[in-house]
């Protein structure tokens, strides 16, 4: 059986824009708060945190646990924003095929 080149000519284009929307999503952002958006927290694509903001009346000595659970929840919810993104942009390249290992 003869390879289909016209299919290995599209899977090799869509594998160059797959890595194409890897790069760029190490570039993009999502940004999530918690608190009433005391706490801010700002991530790329690839599930890296770019900074973490936090508004001063979020401190208080007395109550060190809130700011830890407003900052795990802004974390959480940046890497959810951050998974769909992924998934957004992935399925573009994709068409919504669900291909293991890249979503």
């Amino acid at each position: 059986m003869r390879p289909n080149w016209d299919m290995m000519k599209q899977l090799e284009k869509a594998q160059k824009q797959l890595a194409k929307v890897q790069e760029e999503l190490g570039n993009e952002t999502v940004e999530a708060s918690a608190g009433g958006g005391v706490v801010t927290v700002v991530m790329t694509g690839h599930q890296k945190v770019v900074s973490v903001k936090i508004a001063p009346e979020a401190v208080d000595p007395n109550d060190v646990g809130m700011l830890e659970d407003l900052i795990t929840a802004a974390v959480n919810e940046a890497v959810q924003k951050s998974q769909e993104l992924v998934t957004k942009r992935m399925g573009q390249v994709t068409g919504g095929l669900k291909i293991p290992g890249l979503m």
